[in-house]
């Protein structure tokens, strides 16, 4: 069993807006990610989940708990950190190759050795033919790419995704799914992602953590155990496979009954 690379305990969170209400996003919420696995947080709109990947992240403070990642509390962000968000974060005035450098500058590695490193992670995401374009001639799936690359540049401990692919287009979100495992596959990178997209979630993960309606808690931890260990190469195999239609319907199933208990939803 690989040693657990991330520990979540116990995390709950209020909050409380000026005169409003407090409000209790998570309650009690516990996880653990071992090295080199992709865990999924999924569940319902508003059950917290990116709530929770913030906290994990060190951009949120927890009302009580705590997040450990290698033995060591965390509670800022930092280098070991990686975050990648839904929105587009590449800078318009650089380049693919000086966006990806950036955070190296930043952090004081020579010249010589960003560039190599970049190109690494250019490479990697399969944007070398761009490495001099700017994001404004960029697709969005390629510009996603850019921020994965920037990410992965800086070494990060563990990346934490969040709704990474929700802004794509159906058929280059899936392409972008398959090109995350072949990362996963080439980098012993760490991931936690976030989405509400079932098929994604079973897709990626090696664990999927599933959370209850308001305030957010995991109720249940699933395995595909239809992989049968493996990471599956392309989504069409993935959808083909005995056990597939069954974890998909039982996630339907549990996403409903949460949707039925929790606020409601326009």
């Amino acid at each position: 069993m690989p040693p657990t690379k991330l520990a979540v305990h116990g995390i709950s969170k209020i909050f409380a807006p000026r005169g409003k209400p407090p409000v209790q996003a998570l309650s009690d919420a516990s996880l653990s990610v071992s090295e080199n696995e992709l865990v999924v947080l999924l569940g319902p709109s508003g059950c917290g989940k990116s709530t929770l990947l913030q906290i994990a992240a060190g951009l949120v403070k927890p009302t009580s708990g705590r997040v450990v990642l290698d033995g060591e509390e965390i509670h800022r962000p930092g280098r070991k950190l990686g975050m990648v968000f839904q929105g587009y974060t590449s800078f318009p005035w650089l380049t693919v190759q000086q966006n990806v450098e950036y955070g190296m500058r930043l952090n004081g590695v020579s010249a010589a050795d960003r560039r190599t490193r970049a190109n690494e992670f250019i490479d990697l995401v399969r944007l070398t033919p761009f490495a001099d374009a700017y994001p404004k001639q960029l697709s969005g799936g390629m510009k996603q790419r850019v921020a994965i690359a920037r990410t992965l540049a800086n070494d990060p401990a563990i990346l934490l995704m969040d709704e990474p692919f929700g802004a794509l287009d159906a058929e280059t979100r899936w392409h972008m799914q398959e090109l995350l495992l072949d990362i996963l596959a080439s980098s012993n990178t760490t991931i936690v992602l976030v989405t509400h997209d079932i098929s994604e979630a079973i897709f990626l993960a090696d664990r999927i953590y599933f959370m209850s309606s308001h305030p957010g808690r995991i109720r249940e931890e699933l395995v595909p155990a239809f992989k049968k260990g493996q990471r599956i190469a392309s989504k069409e195999d993935m959808v083909s496979m005995p056990g597939y239609a069954e974890m998909e319907a039982q996630i339907l199933h549990m996403m409903r009954e949460e949707s039925a208990t929790g606020p409601a939803h326009v």
